[in-house]
C-alpha cells in the first residue's frame, strides 16, 4: 500500500534537497545523522500547537515528577498520535521525512512503524542510554527514528545525543531502558571510546538515528517543555520476527495480524515513500 500525499503544506510532501552527497555513508559508519533545516519554522509552527495539544489531551502520566522513577522523568510519552489527529498524520505520514530515511537506510522503500510525541518537561530528567531497537521484534537493522524537536533546543533542554558507531557493537543489546542501561551503556561507551555527540537543534533540524545506535538525552533545564515529535520507519520488506522479550511482545500490537515471519502490511502500517512507484 502506499499512501497519497494528503498535506496542505508542500514541503512535506517535497524531496529534501539538504542531504549531503556521504550522508548514505557517515549514516552507514556512526548510526545516525543530524540534519540541518529538514523542515522550515513556518512548517513545524503549522503543526506544533496540535501535537502539543493532543499530547495534552491523550497523556496519562499524572505523578508528580518527584514520584517518578527514572523513565517516568525522562519525558512524558504519546504514542501513534496519527490515529487521533488528521493534522499529526499529516506530519507523521510525511513523504520527505520517509524518503530521506529510505536513502539513509539504503531501501527502496519504508512503512510506517509509529510516532511517538516525547516531552520532556521543565526539571525533566535524563534520559538512560538505550538503543531502540531492543523493543521492535524487525528482522533485521533496517529501520530508523526521526527525531524532530519542535522548538530550538539548546543544550539545556537535553538534546539527543548519541555513541557514533555503536550501532555495530552487539552488547548491551538486551537492556530495557532503566538505570541498569544508563549505568552499563554510559561505561561501555567510555571503555569502547565511542564518541558521546551531543550538540543543540535549531528549529527546523532533525536527527536520524539506527535502531541499535546507542543513544541518551541530558535533562530539561530549562523553564519550558522540550517538545519532540519522532517517527519510527522500517524498511517495507521487513518482516515480524520471533520476539525476544516481553516489550517486543508487545509491540506486535502495533503490527496487527501480522504472523511472525510475514511483512507487516497493515492499515497502521502503511508504505509511506517507495522509489519504484
Amino acid at each position: 500500500m502506499t499512501v497519497t500525499p494528503t498535506s496542505p503544506m508542500p514541503e512535506l510532501d517535497r524531496p529534501f534537497d539538504g542531504l549531503p552527497s556521504n550522508a548514505v555513508t557517515d549514516f552507514d559508519r556512526d548510526g545516525f545523522a543530524h540534519l540541518r533545516n529538514v523542515l522550515t519554522p513556518e512548517t513545524i509552527a503549522a503543526y506544533e500547537p496540535t501535537v502539543t495539544s493532543e499530547v495534552i489531551r491523550l497523556n496519562t502520566q499524572d505523578l508528580p515528577l518527584a514520584e517518578r522513577d527514572t523513565y517516568g522523568k525522562a519525558f512524558l510519552q504519546v504514542t501513534n498520535l496519527w490515529e487521533h489527529n488528521e493534522k499529526v498524520k499529516e506530519l507523521v505520514f510525511s513523504r520527505r521525512l520517509a524518503r530521506s530515511a529510505a536513502e539513509l537506510l539504503g531501501v527502496d522503500a519504508v512503512r510506517l512503524y509509529h510516532d511517538q510525541a516525547l516531552y520532556k518537561e521543565p526539571s525533566g530528567g535524563i534520559t538512560p542510554w538505550h538503543a531502540d531497537q531492543y523493543y521492535w521484534p524487525l528482522s533485521s537493522d533496517r529501520c530508523l527514528t526521526v527525531w524532530l524537536p519542535l522548538q530550538a533546543t539548546p543544550m539545556e533542554m537535553g538534546p539527543l545525543a548519541f555513541a557514533r558507531g555503536s550501532h555495530h557493537f552487539a552488547y548491551g543489546r538486551d537492556l530495557p531502558i532503566s538505570d541498569e542501561s544508563e549505568a552499563r551503556l554510559k561505561e561501555t561507551v567510555r571503555e569502547q571510546n565511542f564518541e558521546d555527540v551531543v550538540e543543540p537543534f535549531a528549529l527546523g533540524d532533525a536527527s536520524f538515528h539506527r535502531g541499535w545506535t546507542f543513544h541518551h538525552a541530558g535533562p530539561n533545564r530549562a523553564a519550558v517543555p522540550r517538545r519532540v515529535m519522532t517517527v519510527i520507519y522500517m524498511d517495507a520488506d521487513i518482516r515480524v520476527a520471533e520476539p525476544t522479550n516481553d516489550h517486543q511482545a508487545a509491540d506486535r500490537g502495533w503490527m496487527p495480524g501480522t504472523a511472525i515471519g510475514q511483512v507487516p502490511d497493515t492499515p497502521l502500517n502503511p508504505v509511506l515513500y517507495d522509489a519504484r512507484r
